[in-house]
């Protein structure tokens, strides 16, 4: 017997993704509730670029991290008293970078000269940068907007590439990556910068991609299926998920090995600080993605096909030939005639054949002859 790898290299796993579908359903509404309650009790921190303030970098040979974050929080506060220090981060190994409220041209020179005094670092060594609010929020405008139009045209294409009801899973696929992602970033309290943006709609080609996969298939079994009488719309759509299980777990570690190696190795061991937004949004994104396309994506789709009449009729009308269809009597049940005419009919082993005999007429007599 075939292992299960290979098994699932061919298909031929059996899988029982769709008959499941109410345990899928379930895991994505506790996935939602999760969601809705780290938004709304954790929230995001966002970063300078949609909050504003200033932000100062300074060299790390000037000291240890705590140390510089001290200097800096007791400058800021000495020029501007109800000013606060935000954030501080290592950025690699030559840097830290510090994150106030906002300040005026004014108060920014003011606090790098005392920076400078404190740490005894020379003037060209601190850097202050201004940011305002207004610039983060025509990003997220922008991000909105593009949003908006790679849904709307998505619908459109799956529509006519498909149908309504692909084109309703697939959205509302993506929106539960968006969300659990989400999710993710609010428990994890990274800072949502420019960054998390690029990221989020990264992730809405991928599992568009992944999605339409497993949907062309979905597409190629169940064409004509209300013509055949021995398998639903729900059975012809889980085995298009066997069909397509591995080709989606092999495109997925693909993508997750460069996207981990980012996260991991460039924003863990090096120190790479902002790559960590961009590695985050994107490993929890696809890897939510290939979930959704195999749990959540298709089980929708098959739910939403169901309430079709011509499909429920169908289903209906499958399920009564199965249980109308007489079933294999076992051996046991047998009648004793038969039993007993098989058994005496049946040659001994070792027994002459007896080609020629006539009924009744002993074996082994020639045919012809009288006594």
């Amino acid at each position: 017997m075939s292992g299960l790898a290979t098994r699932l290299y061919n298909g031929e796993a059996g899988l029982q993704i769709v008959g499941r579908r109410k345990l899928w359903f379930g895991v994505a509404g506790g996935m939602l509730l999760i969601a809705i309650l780290a938004m709304s009790l954790i929230g995001f921190k966002p970063g300078i670029e949609f909050e504003g303030g200033n932000e100062f970098t300074v060299p790390s040979s000037a000291g240890q991290l705590a140390d510089v974050e001290k200097a800096i929080d007791d400058a800021i506060v000495s020029v501007k008293p109800d000013a606060t220090l935000v954030a501080a981060q290592q950025i690699g190994d030559t840097a830290y970078t510090v994150r106030s409220s906002s300040l005026t041209n004014e108060e920014t020179e003011a606090v790098k000269a005392k920076i400078v005094s404190t740490l005894k670092i020379d003037a060209d060594q601190v850097s202050g940068n201004r940011v305002s609010q207004a610039w983060g929020a025509q990003v997220t405008e922008q991000a909105l907007i593009g949003l908006a139009l790679f849904v709307l045209v998505v619908t459109i294409y799956l529509v006519i590439r498909f149908e309504w009801q692909m084109a309703a899973a697939a959205v509302a696929s993506l929106a539960f990556d968006l969300v659990a992602t989400a999710a993710v970033y609010s428990l994890v309290g990274f800072e949502v910068t420019p960054s998390t943006v690029i990221g989020f709609l990264t992730i809405l080609g991928f599992a568009l991609y992944d999605v339409v996969v497993v949907f062309d298939k979905v597409q190629e079994n169940t064409r004509g299926i209300t013509g055949s009488s021995t398998q639903t719309y729900a059975e012809a759509a889980n085995l298009a998920l066997n069909q397509t299980f591995m080709r989606s777990i092999n495109t997925a570690l693909v993508a997750l090995l460069p996207v981990g190696g980012l996260l991991f190795i460039g924003a863990g061991l090096l120190g790479a600080g902002t790559l960590k937004d961009l590695g985050l949004v994107l490993f929890i994104g696809m890897g939510t993605a290939v979930y959704s396309s195999l749990f959540f994506a298709t089980p929708v789709l098959v739910w939403l096909k169901e309430k079709d009449p011509k499909i429920a009729n169908h289903t209906a009308r499958v399920l009564a030939r199965r249980a109308a269809a007489p079933k294999a009597a076992p051996a046991g049940d047998l009648p004793a005639q038969a039993v007993a005419g098989a058994g005496s009919a049946a040659p001994k082993a070792g027994a002459k054949p007896t080609v020629g005999a006539k009924a009744g007429r002993p074996a082994g007599r020639p045919a012809g002859k009288r006594r």
